[in-house]
């Protein structure tokens, strides 16, 4: 599913002294099969962008007269697709939408709720049903969960266990099952690895690349951890006061470090240390990953420079 924005603007509290304008004409396309990335900082709207992707937040347009919010008409109209999905129009299922285009949230596993992981994993399924389609049996949701856990690494013997008796990784893992548990074509997801230290960083991300390979097209995620993105992500979008300021694969992006820093972001190590060897009169061309960038410099010390 291939997503396309055009002059997407969102206002919170438009009718209101208190109206902050969150995105202003944001436009950006992000193409089926990609692992595609998302920075910013606090405040520059990319969060409130992801949040538009599964209708989480509503273009005015798609509202019945009646639910638009006071103040709409100051927001101009814009063009939201995702896939087949017309997201500004009100006839779109929103409903099949979310099935999808599945959302994972910051520290996803403090949102777990029910008593069983089978329990939580089955929730979206058994509420994203598309209009006019039957429901699915309770033999194909037990088949499902049992295909989730199996993605994110979990044994199917954990399925009627309290998720609250699991580790915190386990219990990300759960909640990751639970919003691909509904085979979405888009999996969008705010800070995966957040809190989790090196090694759980690592199969947080290594888990997301097994997923994007068999289960979900095209994954989405918002970072701030600088290095996640560049050693992940296909292409790169910056966002700043509610504005895509730049959009680009990592090798270009962080070879414009000023750019980053001026804007208040960080750049990778990789980067910093790339910036290092430049001031003392040694330049290294990588595509920012670590991988790259040690076999780079091991073969201008191999080669006598």
């Amino acid at each position: 599913m291939r997503i396309v924005a055009e002059d997407l603007t969102y206002i919170y509290n438009p009718a209101s002294p208190f109206a902050v304008k969150a995105l202003n004409g944001v436009s950006l396309t992000v193409e089926e099969g990609e692992f595609f990335g998302i920075i910013g900082h606090t405040g520059s709207g990319k969060s409130t962008f992801v949040q538009h992707l599964n209708g989480l937040i509503r273009l005015p347009s798609s509202l019945k007269k009646r639910k638009r919010p006071r103040g709409w008409k100051n927001i101009p109209p814009a063009v939201l697709k995702v896939g087949d999905f017309d997201l500004a129009d009100p006839k779109t299922d929103f409903r099949a939408l979310r099935k999808s285009v599945g959302m994972v949230f910051q520290y996803p596993e403090y949102q777990l709720f029910a008593e069983t992981v089978k329990e939580d994993v089955a929730f979206g399924l058994k509420n994203f049903t598309e209009k006019g389609k039957a429901k699915p049996t309770d033999e194909e949701i037990a088949a499902a969960v049992k295909d989730a856990l199996h993605v994110v690494g979990l044994d199917e013997g954990i399925a009627e266990q309290s998720p609250f008796d699991l580790s915190g990784g386990q219990r990300r893992r759960v909640a990751i099952a639970g919003v691909i548990v509904t085979r979405p074509e888009v999996l969008v997801l705010d800070e995966p690895a957040a809190g989790l230290d090196p090694l759980g960083k690592r199969e947080i991300m290594e888990l997301l690349h097994r997923i994007h390979g068999d289960w979900c097209k095209t994954v989405v995620i918002v970072s701030h951890d600088m290095d996640e993105i560049a050693e992940n992500c296909t292409r790169v979008a910056v966002f700043s006061e509610g504005r895509v300021v730049r959009c680009a694969p990592p090798a270009e992006l962080f070879k414009d470090a000023a750019s980053l820093l001026a804007l208040g972001l960080d750049i990778p190590l990789t980067a910093k240390l790339t910036l290092a060897l430049e001031k003392r009169g040694i330049s290294i061309d990588c595509d920012y990953t670590m991988k790259d960038f040690v076999r780079r410099v091991l073969a201008r010390k191999g080669g006598g420079q």
